[in-house]
Order: structure tokens, then C-alpha cells, then sequence
């Protein structure tokens, strides 16, 4: 039972009777009417703006309207009393047995309490991490992993179609630098050559001597007296087992992607130039001069003619390179053909996870999409840095890979649930501190920590009256009487649909483990209050739980369960 979703759907209803009976006139649309939790300070357990919302269109007073509408709300059986504040909130306060039977129905719908089964459905494809191929990933992409997944999770409970993806950049540059420090590596390995450490291009992580041995391994028959022989044999190889590695890392960390996506057969494929044959006719690309970038000595820049994308048509501080000087394709047109690609597969939504080093690449890309389709369905969220910080100092865990902190590291270090609950701790959009004290203390302080421990503390109840947490209810009363520290709980997880609602709609996944730290922090405080008051006591003198207060445990582990689900972090049963 969503009861914001029901009460608000109530009042709408109310409001078009109203309207039908020549008392109300209705505003254009319902969008702004809302039903909400009321500050604390009030008396009542939802409120509603709808008296507001209704003020102009009527012409009258908020507290005029809300007369009306009081009048005809007081006639529902489970509201105990109405009261308004200004400048003209409606605040409903339920009666003792709404929260006993709302318990029930959350108990009935264990599965799907919380997601919104009436909402339209949508597809999704959801891109993210897609780091370069050249390597093993490192704490910088871990964040926008954890938060990519979650999302997708976020949006899976809400019945919605979701696919998640992974673009593989292995076209290019870095790729042909990457092939050639394997081909190194190798030459390291099998005739004692030193590796050629002067030479910028290459990349130095010793993770490359791993790969190289694989593929040594796994191919005995290749020659590796000459790099131009076995260049392009060779790059496939290494990129296949880079990725390898990097799926390893992602999947160690609860992560799998649907789809890879190769960049190298989008360009093969003519992909490319057949999205920018589609933008020349519609006058969306020219030959054109870019000026130098604000950071950049005009001295040193050399303006030229080149293929020009019209981005500063949709918004864009100025027009996107598609060419390069030797006339190969830029980035930017890679990226371009792969959004088409995108496109032609007909999902409503497309969303792009990106890292903190790419936010000033969104307008650019947002802006191709809307050139593309027509319309606005890409949506990008960017993941913000990390700083891992150890006894109060930023902490560098291991250099044996390269210069950067691996996830495989991380995880070493601290866990996979930890890691992600406390990566998705803060809003995507601002830095993050990962503190390794906190992360592992068993304290109020350590928010994974105090939600697992909920969840093990109701578990240890239904253990002592031999119970499974997991069974099935057989009521034998549908009406309980709470008592007011037990309702103040309940109306916690009544709260848990409208996080959903709002984590999905903002696509802000962090809301989730704060709203489960809230509501082990209301369940821990109930706990402790049977330390002195026997009837606050879950487990009576007798070793037995009353069925109301099983039927309050089983709410609270089903929400703590659902909650951990998306989040992809483990519940145990013990501690």
C-alpha cells in the first residue's frame, strides 16, 4: 500500500466530485498536487498542498477550499482528524487501525511493496563505465559502476524494461599505444628485452607483464619477431583480455553488463559515415574554422577548415570537430555513430553514466541525440570523485598495478557491500569521502553496518521462537493496537513506496541507503526502549513474539531486504 499514491488519488477524485457538484473549479492539470510527509512539529501523518494548487483557479482563499474539501475527507473511515496550517496544508492524522491493516498489506505484498505497479512503463538503456580497454579499472570508475547498476536495479523493481551496457572504446590511439606495450611485455618476457620505460606513449603498469603472459599462453604459434606482422592480431588480443580483466573486476564488484558494444566495428561497419551522411542531410553538419579553446595560447592554434557538427543549434558553446587533420574520424563522431546506433534500437530513455573527467562532454552529446531523434532522450548523470581517506589522511592503497587504486584493491580492503553502499552514500553529483575507519566500524557511525544489523537483530528474533524469517503469514486477527513509538515506525516504512517514487523519478539512487539508515535508526531506538519497558520488548517472558509485533518485524525486514536488493548488498541473518 502506497498510501501517498492512494490518498493523493483520493483527493483528486474528491476535488473532480466537487467540481461536478458546481463547487470547484479544477486547475489545468494535477501534476503540482502532492501529498508529503508534514514536518515533524505537526500533528498529522501525511499533508496534502491540493488547497493551494486550487487557490487560483478558484479565486478564493486556501482556507476557504479547504473547508470544502475537509468536509467530505472527514466521511473516510480511518482518518481520525483534519487540521490546516498555513498558508494552507491539509493535515491528515489516521486512526489506530489504519496502521494495523496497513501492516498487513505490506506483509500480503511482501514482493512488491514499494514499486509502483500502476506507472507507465518504460525501456531503458542504461550506458556506463566504459572505460578505455588498456587495463584493470580503478577507484575512478567504481563509483559511476556501483551507481549505474543501482539504477538499473532502481528501475528493474519498478517493472520497467532496462538494459545495460558497455561501450568499448577499442579504435583509436590509445588502442594502437596500449597493442604496442604489450608487444614490449612480451618481448620482455620471452628474449629479456627491457622495456622501452623512456617512451611516454607506452603504458608502464606492471598489470601489462599479466596479459602478456596470457596471451603467450594461449598462443603458441604466433611470431613475435615483428610488431607490424602481428599488429592487428595482436591488438585483438589484448584488448579481449583486458576486458576479461575488467569484467572480472566489475563482477567481483556485483556488476554485469547485458552488452559490449565495439567501437573498432561501428568504424568498419560504416556506421560512421553513414550517421554523418544522415546529419549532411539534414544540414546539420558543414566546413568550417573552430577557434581556440578559452585555455589555450591562440598563438599555438592553428585554425583550418573541417568537418563541423552544429551543436551550438541546440545549445552548445560552439560547433564539434568530426574530422581530424588526416581527415580519420574525431572522438566525438565515434560517439555520434554509436548514439545512432542507440536510437535505432527504439528504447523511450537512454541514460549515460559518466565519469567526473566527461561532464563538460554532455552538452555535446545531448545535443547529437536531440539532432538524431528529434527529441530529448538522452539523459546524462555524472559521478563525481572519490577521496579515500585512512586515519583522517588520503589514502593510497597499492601502486603495484600502476599509479591509481584499483576496484580489485578496494575490494580487498574494505568488501563488496561495503563498497557499494557507501559509494552510493552521497548524491552522485558532488565528491565523496570513502573513510576506511568508518567503513569498517561497528557503530551507528558505519551506515552498512547499522542496517545489516537491523536486519540480524529481527532475524535473531524469529531464530529464538524457531521461525523462519522468510515464511508466510497465517493471520488469526487483523487488528492490533499499536502503541505511539510503534506507529512512529510504522510510518517509516510507510514512507519506503515514496522513496522509491523519488529515487526513480530523479534517477538519484542515494536516497535509498539514506532511507534505510533512517528506518534501522527508528527500529534500533525501539529496541533499546525495551531495555527498561518489558512491553516495548519483542520476545516476551515466556519466549513468545505476539503476532502484532511479528507482523511489525516482518514489515521492517521486508523493506530492509527490498532496500539491500536494489542497493546489491548482502542482508545477514547473523553478526
Amino acid at each position: 500500500m502506497n498510501i501517498f499514491q492512494n490518498y493523493r488519488e483520493r483527493i483528486i477524485n474528491l476535488i473532480k466530485s466537487l467540481n461536478k457538484k458546481g463547487f470547484l473549479e479544477l486547475p489545468d492539470n494535477f501534476n503540482s498536487i502532492n501529498i508529503d510527509i508534514p514536518p515533524i512539529n505537526y500533528d498529522g501523518d501525511i499533508s496534502s498542498n491540493v488547497c493551494m494548487v486550487l487557490s487560483k483557479p478558484n479565486k478564493k482563499n486556501p482556507i476557504e477550499i479547504a473547508k470544502l474539501i475537509t468536509e467530505e475527507l472527514n466521511k473516510d473511515k480511518y482518518i481520525e482528524k483534519i487540521t490546516l496550517e498555513k498558508p494552507g496544508f491539509i493535515n491528515i492524522k489516521f486512526k489506530e487501525n489504519f496502521w494495523s491493516e496497513f501492516l498487513i498489506d505490506v506483509v500480503n505484498n511482501d514482493k512488491t511493496y514499494g514499486s509502483n505497479l500502476n506507472q507507465e512503463k518504460k525501456s531503458y538503456l542504461l550506458e556506463f563505465v566504459s572505460a578505455n580497454p588498456t587495463g584493470p579499472l580503478h577507484v575512478g570508475h567504481c563509483r559511476g559502476a556501483i551507481l549505474g547498476d543501482v539504477l538499473a536495479n532502481l528501475l528493474l523493481f519498478n517493472k520497467n524494461i532496462v538494459k545495460k551496457e558497455y561501450y568499448v572504446n577499442d579504435f583509436g590511439g590509445q588502442i594502437s599505444h596500449f597493442t604496442k606495450s604489450i608487444y614490449y611485455r612480451i618481448r620482455e618476457i620471452l628474449f629479456k628485452e627491457e622495456f622501452p620505460k623512456t617512451d611516454k606513449d607506452l603504458y608502464p603498469g606492471i598489470y601489462l607483464v599479466d596479459i602478456a603472459k596470457k596471451i603467450i599462453k594461449k598462443n603458441h604459434d604466433l611470431n613475435f619477431d615483428n610488431f607490424d606482422n602481428i599488429c592487428e592480431i595482436l591488438t585483438e588480443l589484448s584488448v579481449n583480455e583486458s576486458l576479461n580483466l575488467i569484467k572480472l573486476n566489475l563482477k567481483n564488484l556485483g556488476v554485469e553488463h547485458d552488452n559490449f558494444v565495439s567501437e573498432k566495428k561501428l568504424v568498419l561497419n560504416k556506421e560512421v559515415e553513414n550517421v554523418v551522411k544522415k546529419l549532411k542531410k539534414s544540414d546539420f553538419v558543414y566546413f568550417g574554422k573552430i577557434k581556440a579553446p578559452e585555455k589555450e595560447d591562440d598563438s599555438n592554434w592553428i585554425e583550418r577548415e573541417q568537418l563541423l557538427f552544429k551543436s551550438t543549434e541546440f545549445g552548445d558553446d560552439k560547433d564539434r570537430a568530426l574530422q581530424k587533420a588526416d581527415n580519420s574520424w574525431t572522438y566525438f563522431a565515434a560517439d555520434v555513430a554509436y548514439h545512432e546506433n542507440k536510437l535505432n534500437r527504439n528504447f523511450d530513455i537512454l541514460i549515460n553514466i559518466l565519469g567526473a573527467d566527461h561532464a563538460g562532454y554532455i552538452k555535446r552529446i545531448t545535443s547529437i541525440v536531440e539532432a538524431l531523434s528529434k527529441k530529448k532522450k538522452l539523459i546524462c548523470k555524472v559521478s563525481q570523485l572519490v577521496k579515500l581517506i585512512k586515519d583522517g589522511k588520503p589514502f593510497k592503497m597499492s601502486k603495484r598495478k600502476g599509479d591509481y587504486i584499483t576496484i580489485e584493491d578496494l575490494i580487498k580492503e574494505v568488501g563488496k557491500d561495503a563498497t557499494r553502499f557507501i559509494m552510493l552514500n552521497r548524491s552522485s553529483d558532488v565528491e565523496l569521502d570513502f573513510d576506511f575507519t568508518k567503513v569498517k566500524d561497528k557503530s551507528k557511525d558505519n551506515p552498512l553496518y547499522y542496517v545489516q544489523y537491523c536486519y540480524a537483530r529481527i532475524s535473531s528474533v524469529f531464530r529464538n521462537i524457531n521461525k523462519n524469517l522468510n515464511d508466510k503469514f497465517n493471520f488469526q486477527d487483523f487488528t492490533y493496537n499499536y502503541s505511539n513509538d510503534e506507529i512512529k515506525l510504522i510510518k517509516k516504512i510507510s514512507e519506503w513506496p515514496k522513496c522509491i517514487e523519488i529515487s526513480s523519478k530523479k534517477l538519484e539512487p542515494h536516497r535509498i541507503p539514506t532511507y534505510l539508515y533512517e528506518l534501522s535508526s527508528e527500529f534500533h531506538s525501539y529496541w533499546n526502549l525495551g531495555k527498561e519497558d518489558k512491553s516495548k520488548r519483542f520476545i516476551d517472558d515466556t519466549n513468545k513474539v505476539t503476532q502484532d509485533k511479528l507482523i511489525l518485524l516482518k514489515s521492517v525486514s521486508l523493506v530492509i531486504k527490498s532496500g539491500m536488493n536494489i542497493l546489491g548488498v548482502d542482508t545477514p541473518e547473523k553478526m
